[in-house]
C-alpha cells in the first residue's frame, strides 16, 4: 500500500452530532465516567481471551493464529474492554467485532517518522464491525504520558490506512491511556502524535521492563528489555523468549514515565558484566527485534539487585532484586508443555540457547562455514522483513569492498526500511556467494538474535 496523507477527516463534527437516544446517552455518560479508571485498574495481559463487559466476560475467539486473528460478539449494548490490549468499545446494540494485529514499520515510512515528526504512540489494530453503526465509541491505547503537561492533545491523531493512503482524524478526546473516536469508521487504524521539531526527546511514555531468566546447572543468564508500554510488544517478545525456553520474571514498571529516545544504563549489585549496558527507549513494531541486555549469573547463590538509570541525569529511574528462590518459583511455575505446541526437548533447549549466547559474544561470531550464502538465499524473505537499521551492514560491507559508496548510498536513499532490504539484498546477490558470505558475516555480528531466530525455525 502506498503512503499519502489526506487532511484530517471534516466530517467527524457532523457525525458526533448523531443521536441515538436519550436514554442511550445518560447511560454513556455513566461508561465514560469510570472508563479512565477501568483502564488505570485493570491489568493489561495479553493472554486474557475476553472482553470485560456489562453483563461479565465476553470470550474472545481465535480464529487464525497464523495471522493474529480474533472475533468477538457484544451480546447487548454497553461499554466493553479487551484488558489484553487495552482496546474498548461502546457499543449501541449487539455487534460482531474482529480484529488483527498490525505492523507500523510495514505501512509508515520511517522517512515520514523523521522529516515529519511522527511518533508512534501504540499498537495497530486492524478492525471491522458488523454492523459498523452499532458502535458509539472506540478507546485507542496509547502509551504517551499526560502526567507531565509536555505533551498538546492536539498532537494526538488516528491514522487510518486505506488503499489511498494514509487518512488522518482527530480523536474526540484523549485521556491518560486511551483516546477516543465518536461513531467511528473502520480500518487498519492506530494512534500516531505529530511533534514540532526538536520536541521528540523530551515526551514522556509508559514503559516496562522485561526481565526473564535462562536456568542452566552451571550458569544462569538474564535477558533484560526497557519498552513502550504496548502489550503487542511484550507478547512478541515473550513469544521469542519463549522459543529458547526463557521465562519472564514478575517485574514492576518504573518509577516514573521515561523519555522517548532516550539512553539508560543497566546495572547490577554482582558486578556482573552485562551486554550492552545502554538501552535506548524507542518503539519496534512487534514483528522487529527487540533490543535487550543480557548478563550471566553461573549458579546464583545470593541476590542480585539490577537497576537502571538515565544515562544523562543519573538518577535511578528503576530496580529491583532477584533472589534464588525467584528462579526455583519462577521455573515450578512454568507452563505444563501442552500437547498442542510442545516445547523442545531440553538438549533442543541447550543448543538453542547455547547458540544465542554464542552469537551475542563480544568475543567474535561464529565461523562463516560455507552455508552462509546458502543461509541468506533460502530467507532472502525474511531479511527483507524483519532487518532493521542497515547503517553497520553497510559499512561492513563498504569495507570489506562488497559494496561501492555509490551502492551503499543507492541503498541508504531508498524511502522505506523494506524497500532498503530489498537493494541491499538484490545488490549483493548478483554478486555471487563470497558476497553473500560477507552479508551474512555482518547480519551475524549485528543482528544475532534475527539469524538465531530465522535457524531456529528450521530445526
Amino acid at each position: 500500500m502506498g503512503i499519502s496523507t489526506s487532511s484530517v477527516s471534516e466530517d467527524q463534527e457532523s457525525s458526533q452530532e448523531q443521536g441515538s437516544g436519550v436514554g442511550y446517552s445518560e447511560e454513556h455518560q455513566v461508561v465514560s465516567c469510570c472508563a479512565a479508571k477501568l483502564h488505570f485498574e485493570v491489568k493489561r495481559d495479553y493472554k486474557n481471551p475476553q472482553f470485560l463487559g456489562p453483563e461479565g466476560n465476553v470470550d474472545v475467539e481465535l480464529t487464525d493464529e497464523n495471522a493474529n486473528r480474533y472475533s468477538i460478539r457484544f451480546p447487548a449494548a454497553g461499554w466493553y474492554l479487551w484488558s489484553a490490549t487495552g482496546l474498548g468499545f461502546v457499543v449501541r446494540a449487539a455487534a460482531t467485532v474482529r480484529i488483527a494485529f498490525g505492523s507500523w514499520s510495514q505501512h509508515l515510512a520511517l522517512d515520514l517518522q523523521h522529516h515529519e515528526q511522527w511518533l508512534v504512540a501504540g499498537p495497530l489494530f486492524d478492525i471491522t464491525v458488523e454492523p459498523e453503526e452499532a458502535v458509539y465509541e472506540i478507546h485507542l491505547p496509547h502509551f504517551i504520558s499526560l502526567q507531565a503537561g509536555e505533551v498538546d492533545i492536539s498532537w494526538f491523531l488516528v491514522a487510518h490506512f486505506k488503499d489511498e493512503g494514509m487518512v488522518l482524524e482527530h480523536p474526540a478526546r484523549v485521556e491518560p491511556f486511551y483516546a477516543v473516536l465518536e461513531n467511528p469508521s473502520f480500518s487498519l487504524m492506530g494512534i500516531l502524535l505529530r511533534i514540532a521539531s526538536g520536541t521528540r526527546f523530551s515526551i514522556s511514555i509508559a514503559s516496562n521492563v522485561l526481565m526473564y531468566y535462562h536456568s542452566h546447572p552451571k550458569d544462569i543468564r538474564f535477558h533484560l528489555y526497557l519498552v513502550p508500554s504496548d502489550a503487542l510488544i511484550r507478547k512478541a517478545i515473550d513469544d521469542e523468549e519463549d522459543r529458547f525456553c526463557g521465562v519472564r520474571l514478575q517485574t514492576s514498571p518504573p518509577m516514573e514515565p521515561l523519555n522517548f529516545g532516550a539512553y539508560y544504563i543497566v546495572s547490577n549489585s554482582a558486578h556482573l558484566e552485562i551486554i550492552p549496558t545502554e538501552l535506548k527507549l524507542s518503539y519496534r513494531s512487534p514483528g522487529e527485534i527487540q533490543p535487550f541486555s543480557k548478563f550471566y549469573a553461573g549458579q546464583m547463590k545470593e541476590p542480585i539487585q539490577v537497576e537502571i538509570t538515565d544515562k544523562r541525569h543519573g538518577t535511578l529511574v528503576w530496580k529491583t532484586v532477584v533472589k534464588p528462590v525467584d528462579i526455583q518459583l519462577g521455573a515450578a511455575a512454568a507452563p505444563p508443555v501442552s500437547s498442542e505446541r510442545a516445547m523442545p526437548e531440553k538438549n533442543e533447549c541447550d543448543l538453542l540457547i547455547g547458540r544465542h549466547e554464542d552469537m551475542m559474544s563480544t568475543q567474535g561470531v561464529p565461523t562463516v562455514n560455507s552455508w552462509g550464502a546458502a543461509f541468506v538465499k533460502e530467507n532472502l524473505r525474511q531479511l527483507q522483513v524483519r532487518m532493521g537499521d542497515l547503517k553497520g551492514v553497510l559499512d561492513d560491507l563498504q569495507d570489506s569492498e562488497v559494496l561501492t559508496e555509490n551502492e551503499k548510498e543507492l541503498v541508504e536513499q531508498a524511502k522505506t526500511q523494506q524497500s532498503k532490504n530489498r537493494a541491499l539484498l538484490s545488490m549483493v546477490e548478483k554478486k555471487g556467494d563470497p558476497a553473500l558470505e560477507e552479508l551474512y558475516r555482518s547480519i551475524s555480528k549485528r543482528d544475532p538474535y534475527l539469524v538465531l531466530h530465522l535457524r531456529q525455525q528450521t530445526l
